[in-house]
């Protein structure tokens, strides 16, 4: 019997759907079609701050559009953040994150001033329990961040963590993985405006999911290393990654919400059509 093949696009709802979100759907989806397994599609809402409810219905329009298909209900982020409360709590009770009460001003002119200069990763660690307490009192804004130094010493160390890439890293990357979790540094896990972070929501969202293949772009290769770190402190399964080239502009830089790439909405009211579009794309 074939082992189980479950795969996700997860996109958030934070702006409109471009060609490179396109291809990295239409990659997911026709890998698990070509595995006889399930395509999931996640709606991954949980910056309340940026996500629009007319950008989520906007997904679904696009990958419909697509010739997509996914099991239904969807699961939103936003409302299972108990789940991600539940996996933070753990982290909390085994003493594996901390408190930071440092802004991202005071963080980036600590990581400018660092002895290896401004790409080292920062490191910190718990207050002392007066100080702590005192700006607790004075309800100071404060992130949790997981502990690198409180993790590796649970672990023993991160020699044995490893994941399985079938795609290509930016580097090349392929095959078995050392991780290295050092190279993000102690990174946010939860903090009040957006309330869970990134990374714990996907690394539970994934193992609550089933997926057994976590398929996306290049982008994201290098947090596969916290990932796999989130997955041994919190017992969870480790999916098989696979990592897929980027899509780029004439301009040679990959297509980005942030540099107002041309929507698929776009294009589609100007009359391309998702076979023309996959046959652009090389699918």
């Amino acid at each position: 019997m074939r082992a189980p093949f479950v795969t996700r696009f997860a996109p958030s709802p934070t702006g409109y759907l471009h060609r490179g979100h396109a291809f990295s759907a239409l990659t997911a989806f026709e890998a698990a079609r070509a595995a006889g397994g399930t395509f999931l599609l996640r709606i991954e809402d949980i910056d309340a701050t940026r996500a629009r409810p007319a950008f989520e219905a906007a997904i679904f329009e696009d990958l419909a559009w697509l010739g997509l298909s996914w099991p239904t209900p969807v699961r939103r982020q936003s409302e299972h953040m108990a789940d991600y409360e539940a996996a933070l709590e753990r982290l909390r009770a085994r003493g594996l994150v901390y408190r930071c009460f440092r802004t991202r001003r005071e963080i980036a002119q600590a990581m400018a001033s660092a002895p290896h200069g401004a790409m080292e990763q920062f490191r910190g660690a718990p207050l002392p329990p007066e100080e702590e307490a005192e700006r607790l009192d004075r309800s100071e804004p404060f992130a949790w961040r997981l502990s690198l130094a409180a993790a590796e010493a649970r672990l023993g160390g991160f020699d044995r963590l490893s994941f399985v890439e079938e795609g290509q890293g930016p580097s090349g990357e392929h095959g078995s993985i050392a991780a290295r979790p050092e190279l993000g540094g102690d990174v946010v896990l939860a903090r009040k405006d957006v309330g869970v972070a990134y990374h714990l929501a996907v690394v539970v969202d994934d193992a609550l999911q089933g997926v057994t293949h976590v398929i996306r772009g290049q982008d994201l290769f290098e947090a596969s290393h916290v990932q796999r770190l989130l997955q041994a402190l919190l017992d969870l399964p480790t999916p098989v990654y696979r990592h897929h080239r980027l899509l780029v502009g004439p301009d040679g830089k990959r297509y980005a919400k942030r540099d107002r790439a041309e929507t698929l909405r776009a294009l589609r009211e100007a009359g391309v059509t998702p076979a023309e579009l996959r046959a652009e794309m090389g699918l």
